[in-house]
């Protein structure tokens, strides 16, 4: 059993919590500041070890810390973890400033320990079939990737107004806490996002003030892309679309399946669909990150991948307040 700390117990945490647990690979402990919270998901749980701070937590000694505190935590914590001798999982994104990254890169160099950013999509069967299928050639060279996402956040995220969600400082807003996923995707399946335009605005979300809508125009090398994302559509749907040379794929997120269609004025042919559940993908996410940790295996996505992300959140967010073209470097 990989003992294993999650830190933070909202949402993501408690996610993360139960899915470990799920695995039946780790032994899993919470650290949690709220006492209140800690004592719940204790019961819930039936956790036998919980810490009221990071610090006292790694008085023990752990293999696996799972950060799941707001993203401007996320750099500090992660180095106290590596210098205590754990292997690191960091929720996404890996940060909301560069601050930090730099001693970040060096704790790991000097601990030599595994780590990985939890962009979930990664962990998706059928987002994984796709870039082997790109990769392989089979569709030909990719020209374009777009995508159309939304959902009603207030259904699946009621206490948005009372977490991190309502300050981009803390990792709120559409660009920070939702498209991130779709872009660290879309670099993932095409290359990285070397420069972009945007658009973004507040327009429905009662109670907060970060935007909740955002277009954004990119360039991945010689792939042109488009993302259109907003999180008060009724409908909860996702479509990631890459157009190749000598045919196109599409991920739907929502179905859990991938398409493909390579003849002019043909119907989508559905390649595979997957059975899932909500927690199933955060499950395969832990458990790639306990293969890390056994056997030395490749990270779904390493610090590097997230910190281009990283970039890409903060250009996104500067080309929308200053409505011009940002190089991403």
């Amino acid at each position: 059993m990989i003992r294993t700390l999650i830190v933070g117990g909202g949402s993501i945490g408690e996610r993360h919590l139960r899915c470990f647990q799920q695995t039946g690979r780790a032994d899993v402990a919470l650290c949690e500041i709220n006492e209140e919270l800690r004592g719940q998901l204790t019961d819930r749980y039936q956790l036998t070890q919980t810490f009221a701070s990071l610090d006292e937590g790694l008085l023990q000694p752990f293999d696996a810390v799972v950060i799941c505190t707001p993203a401007h935590l996320h750099i500090p914590m992660a180095r106290q973890a590596l210098d205590a001798g754990a292997s690191i999982l960091i929720e996404k994104p890996l940060s909301t400033t560069l601050d930090g990254i730099d001693e970040l890169q060096q704790a790991l160099d000097r601990t030599n320990r595994p780590a990985s950013v939890a962009y979930v999509y990664r962990a998706h069967p059928g987002v994984i079939a796709m870039k082997q299928a790109i990769d392989s050639g089979r569709f030909g060279r990719p020209v374009q990737i777009t995508s159309v996402s939304g959902q009603h956040f207030p259904l699946y995220r009621p206490a948005y107004r009372e977490i991190y969600y309502t300050r981009r400082e803390t990792g709120g807003g559409a660009i920070q806490d939702a498209l991130t996923h779709v872009l660290n995707a879309a670099e993932w399946l095409v290359g990285p996002v070397t420069r972009l335009a945007a658009d973004a605005d507040h327009c429905v979300l009662e109670g907060v003030e970060v935007e909740d809508t955002v277009n954004v125009v990119t360039r991945h090398g010689s792939v042109l892309g488009s993302f259109s994302l907003n999180q008060h559509q009724p409908p909860n749907e996702s479509n990631l679309t890459v157009i190749c040379e000598n045919g196109a794929v599409r991920f739907q997120m929502h179905r859990h399946r991938w398409l493909s269609c390579v003849e002019p004025g043909a119907e989508w042919q559905v390649e595979e669909t997957f059975s899932l559940e909500r927690d199933h993908l955060f499950v395969r996410q832990a458990d790639a990150f306990l293969d890390v940790i056994e056997t030395g295996s490749a990270p779904a996505c390493t610090v590097a991948e997230a910190l281009q992300t990283l970039r890409v959140n903060l250009a996104v967010l500067q080309a929308a307040d200053e409505q011009r073209w940002v190089t991403v470097d």
